[in-house]
């Protein structure tokens, strides 16, 4: 609560804010200019890939050289209707990697020999694995930042929220392929995973972006551990923020100086008006006083 016994907005909010801890980074966003009190800490949770589990190694390496595939649509959407489920796994079935599959739904009837499906699976040490060949997601940004931290390309099958948006950026920096679930086919996920697994510009693409993203100065997490510290240390950060915060809602519009900028151009317009008036009828008495003469 506020001070003055009224809730605090949102906006108010924000301005309190004295750092601003954004989780992206430039491996993944384009180029922009940011406020001293921005720092990019994309990828804080991601971390080299710990085994996996013995009973997932074996199945992981009966795959051989065909590697595995990685799927799944994070924890807020564990099942889906019958009809895309057999759908998905009957393109799943027909490629010749392994797939781990989180589900949580009913078994599809189309569900192939090379698909186990896991209620839950350690995302972050599947897409370790040297084995790991592609990864299916619902594009959130863990799994985006996990991906791009192995390497991994991605087929892209974003629902809501800003994932329409990552896809987009790993689709145009060519790490990525995008597929719409309402309107998906078997056909179209096949011909998507063929595409990022034997189109070796997929997989150089997503190592780039991963060269990118671990050549910093600092790790990310150590990055936001520091900024965290450096405002308790100097009991706030207000150095760095922007003077915009101080400004009421027409000065940060610029609406005073454009009104006063308005007032100086109607002033002049109002002058030579006037000037042009005074001249022209200077000239006509003059042209009339000589007309009589």
């Amino acid at each position: 609560m506020a001070t003055t016994g009224r809730p605090t907005t949102f906006y108010e909010l924000m301005r309190k804010a004295d750092m601003w801890l954004i989780r992206t980074y430039w491996d993944f966003d384009y180029p922009h200019p940011l406020l001293p009190n921005v720092q990019y800490v994309g990828g804080l949770h991601c971390k080299p890939a710990k085994p996996l589990p013995k009973e997932m190694e074996q199945f992981v390496q009966s795959s051989g050289e065909n590697g595995i595939v990685v799927f799944t649509l994070g924890s807020m959407v564990s099942n889906m209707s019958e009809e895309r489920a057999n759908v998905i796994a009957s393109a799943l079935a027909q490629i010749s990697q392994k797939v781990l599959w989180r589900f949580d739904g009913k078994t599809p009837d189309t569900l192939g020999q090379n698909t186990r499906l896991y209620k839950w699976i350690p995302q972050n040490d599947l897409l370790g694995h040297p084995k790991t060949k592609a990864f299916i997601t619902h594009c959130g940004a863990n799994g985006i930042y996990e991906a791009i931290y192995h390497g991994i390309p991605i087929v892209g099958i974003p629902l809501f929220g800003d994932q329409p948006d990552n896809i987009a950026r790993l689709e145009i920096k060519g790490a990525a392929v995008r597929l719409d679930l309402r309107t998906l086919s078997s056909t179209d996920l096949l011909g998507a995973l063929k595409r990022v697994i034997n189109d070796p510009l997929y997989k150089e693409n997503a190592m780039r972006l991963s060269r990118i993203h671990h050549d910093q100065p600092m790790k990310p997490l150590d990055r936001a551990v520091f900024w965290i510290e450096f405002v308790m240390r100097h009991k706030g950060a207000k150095h760095l923020q922007p003077a915009s915060h101080d400004l009421t809602w027409f000065q940060y519009h610029s609406l005073d100086v454009i009104g006063f900028l308005l007032a100086c151009v109607a002033t002049a317009l109002f002058v030579i008006t006037k000037c042009c008036l005074f001249c022209c009828w200077k000239f006509a008495k003059i042209g009339m006083k000589e007309k009589k003469e």
